[in-house]
């Protein structure tokens, strides 16, 4: 008997077998951010591991996907959804190549403009086709997101603190095939990554086109790995099981959601739950999520949310979807694969024209890193999941090179990096320090290896003590990062949140303390030794001169509950929590792991 014949399309499906492939699909995912993680060359991606990978339905559904960045995992489906629109005709643009048209076999699409489902420029998606064995039809998706160090913009890193339009943040790719029917088409690479950027006022081209183009050919090849793995699957159990599991995962995902929500609106009593947070700006984040008790289904609504801001924490809507995703795969307390189901019972509405859903023109870089963790704490809080973690991923970035003032390209490099923080803590749980909260989850980079590719020395990296807020349960500290520059001039951007509203307790227990930027650089009034400290506020962008530190103290998480309270309060509170999975947040550990780190 072949394995079509145990298993047929329409039967129900089998506890083992949907484990096995739930199991096998995300191996898939996990072998193809080996592959990328292997043959890539950037600190980035080599090191910080900042990339994801997955595997997607002929729709553009999300099927699975290795415990890689979920602030990329939500909005990839949008990204490949988009492409199948484009590309088949049904949302054909005016700038569109007829050469283009069509997704055939041997083609990698890239993009990362976010109204093409990307997340902000930096992060680039290759996405290409699995056919099946006729080279017929597409049977599956595979796709690769890698945050790239540097890909133009008007300053090095492209993740200038300043931007306030989309092309000061780089290259703008709505969809190119870099891979055209198995040919390498490097010369439009470099008019998308060189030239298009280099056109805007005051903007360069990428300043280190080797190691991004090294990149992308990495996420291709890792693309092409999955396809080769998926392509063995199918000829082990045939096509119309491999199809008919893939339906039956989501399916199982989406009834654990909907269990997920009647089980809040019952412990809660009630089918209405409201949260709101703000920005360092005053920018509110409002939700009011409506549970149908009866189907296990919600809408949430983030009517009340501020308008679209000049400056650069709009967010993508598709990111949006990313942490909704992330937060109920987080509470739901089954070990599910993260996939399209856990977004089938939820509608969410986004007025249109806020800076969750801004224009085509408006800057997102900030949207991606800053904004992404705000709606995790809004969804969480509202939910009454836990406290806040440190809500940041403190964006440092440095670097050299560019358009010179004649016009000239310039070679040099741009280093990025994300810094850890506190995560809040829960009902029953003590917050972690020195963690990536949420919807980050990379590493960051070795001091050997930071100190080795670029011209600093790591002074300190430390807990920062009493940062965490205090509690029954106490939050996680942050950290202390001290970096001294040892170039004659370079430039120094840091892009954070949480230097304002400080990441808050909840059922009684204390705030996190915010985050503080310090710039110490040498006193110029002839006093041997001495230093200035200038506090550098959230977001700005500065040159510093040899010798120059910068002090990155992180944000601690919130506290639970009262240290010494009401015994009785104390329980009634916890009885209205919901279960959070703290798989979810060791998901950095998973992957080194996986990767044998």
């Amino acid at each position: 008997m072949t394995n079509d014949e145990k298993s047929s399309k329409g039967e129900e499906a089998d506890p083992i077998l949907l484990s096995l492939f739930a199991a096998r699909f995300m191996s898939v995912a996990e072998a193809m951010g080996r592959s990328l993680q292997h043959t890539s060359i950037s600190t980035n991606i080599k090191e910080r591991l900042d990339f994801s990978c997955a595997l997607f339905s002929p729709d553009g559904s999300l099927v699975a996907n290795a415990p890689h960045l979920p602030v990329h995992l939500g909005s990839m489906s949008f990204a490949v959804r988009y492409q199948i629109a484009r590309l088949s005709g049904e949302a054909q643009e005016p700038d569109d190549d007829e050469q283009d048209r069509g997704i055939n076999q041997g083609d990698v699409i890239l993009a990362n403009h976010p109204s093409a489902g990307g997340s902000h420029l930096p992060d680039m998606t290759c996405i290409t086709p699995v056919f099946d064995d006729a080279g017929k039809n597409i049977i599956f998706f595979t796709a690769s997101r890698g945050h790239h160090a540097d890909i133009g913009g008007i300053l090095p890193g492209s993740m200038p603190p300043t931007s306030k339009v989309i092309y000061e943040e780089g290259a703008q790719i709505k969809s190119f095939k870099l891979v055209r029917r198995g040919v390498y088409d490097r010369k439009g690479l470099l008019r998308h990554l060189c030239e298009e950027p280099a056109k805007y006022p005051g903007c360069s081209g990428t300043r280190c086109l080797r190691d991004v183009e090294s990149d992308l050919q990495a996420q291709v090849a890792a693309n092409q790995k999955g396809i080769n793995l998926i392509h063995g699957l199918v000829a082990e159990w045939g096509l119309e099981t491999v199809q008919a599991y893939m339906g039956h995962i989501r399916a199982n995902a989406e009834l654990a959601v909907r269990n997920l929500l009647k089980e809040v609106a019952s412990r809660q009593g009630t089918n209405e739950l409201w949260a709101r947070d703000f920005m360092d700006d005053g920018s509110p984040i409002e939700l009011r999520v409506t549970i149908d008790k009866d189907k296990g289904s919600a809408v949430f609504d983030f009517e009340g949310t501020g308008p679209e801001v000049y400056g650069n924490h709009n967010c993508p809507k598709s990111v949006v979807h990313s942490a909704i995703i992330y937060c109920l795969r987080a509470m739901v307390d089954l070990d599910i694969p993260l996939n399209q189901g856990c977004l089938n019972p939820i509608e969410v509405r986004i007025p249109k024209g806020c800076f969750l859903d801004p224009s085509d023109t408006a800057a997102v870089v900030g949207g991606n890193v800053l904004t992404s963790q705000r709606i995790t704490d809004v969804v969480l809080k509202a939910f009454q999941a836990c406290a806040a973690s440190q809500g940041d991923c403190n964006n440092l970035t440095f670097g050299l090179g560019g358009t010179d003032e004649k016009g000239n390209h310039i070679e040099g490099f741009g280093y990025y990096e994300t810094i850890a923080g506190g995560s809040g803590a829960g009902p029953s749980w003590q917050g972690t320090s020195g963690v990536h909260t949420h919807m980050t989850n990379t590493r960051i980079t070795d001091p050997e290896i930071m100190e080795r590719r670029y011209p600093v020395v790591l002074r300190e990296f430390s807990l920062r003590d009493g940062s965490g807020g205090k509690g029954k349960y106490d939050g996680g500290r942050g950290v202390v990062r001290d970096i001294e520059f040892l170039s004659k001039e370079i430039q120094v951007s840091i892009l954070s949140e949480r230097r304002v509203f400080a990441p808050y307790g909840l059922n009684g227990g204390g705030d996190g303390q915010s985050g503080l930027n310090i710039w110490v650089k040498k006193d110029e009034s002839g006093e041997a030794g001495a230093e200035r400290r200038i506090n550098l506020g959230g977001k700005t962008t500065v040159k510093f001169k040899r010798g120059d530190r910068i002090i990155v103290n992180t944000p601690g998480g919130g506290g639970w509950g009262t240290p010494e309270g009401d015994a009785k309060q104390q329980n009634d509170a916890d009885k209205t929590h919901v279960h959070i999975d703290r798989r979810q947040g060791s998901l950095a550990e998973r992957e080194a792991a996986s990767l044998g780190a």
